[in-house]
C-alpha cells in the first residue's frame, strides 16, 4: 500500500464526482492504480534517484513535480479501467507528457530539483556506460 498520493491530492487533477464514478466507491482500485503508477515511475527514476526515499515522503515533504506526474499516471490508469477506447484527450496528453518527462529524466537530460539522488558510485553502476581500466603501471628501465 502506497501513501505517497493521498485521496485529497486528486482534487487538483480530477473532479471528485468523476473519480467516484470511475472507481464506484472502491478505494482498492485507486490504491492499485497508485501502486502501478509509482512502480512505473520507479522503473525510470531508479537509475539516478533513491526512489524508496522519494516515495516514502508524506505531506509537504513530497516533491510536487513527482507528485503531479504520479497523479497523472494514476488517473490515466483509472480511465483505462473504465473505458480505454473513449479516453479523454487531456488525460492521454498528460500521460504522454509524464512519460516523456520520465524518459528525459532517465536519460539524464533533465534533473529533479530537491529529489534524493543515489550516491555517485551507484549512479555510475546503473549507467549504460561504465568505463574502467587497470591502474597505470610505471615501468622502470
Amino acid at each position: 500500500m502506497s501513501d505517497f498520493i493521498e485521496l485529497g491530492d486528486y482534487d487538483s487533477t480530477i473532479h471528485a464526482e468523476i473519480l467516484d464514478a470511475l472507481v464506484r466507491n472502491d478505494e482498492a482500485v485507486i490504491e492499485q492504480c497508485e501502486n502501478d503508477a509509482i512502480a512505473e515511475m520507479k522503473g525510470y527514476l531508479s537509475g539516478r534517484y533513491d526512489t524508496d526515499a522519494i516515495f516514502a515522503r508524506r505531506g509537504s515533504e513530497r516533491n510536487t513535480l513527482i507528485l503531479m506526474y504520479a497523479k497523472d499516471i494514476a488517473v490515466y490508469h483509472l480511465f483505462c479501467l473504465h473505458n480505454p477506447y473513449k479516453m479523454s484527450k487531456v488525460r492521454q496528453d498528460r500521460y504522454d507528457r509524464a512519460m516523456e518527462w520520465l524518459r528525459q529524466v532517465s536519460a539524464g537530460k533533465i534533473s529533479i530539483a530537491d529529489a534524493d539522488q543515489l550516491p555517485a558510485y551507484d549512479q555510475r553502476k546503473n549507467s549504460n556506460f561504465y568505463i574502467h581500466s587497470n591502474p597505470m603501471h610505471d615501468p622502470h628501465y
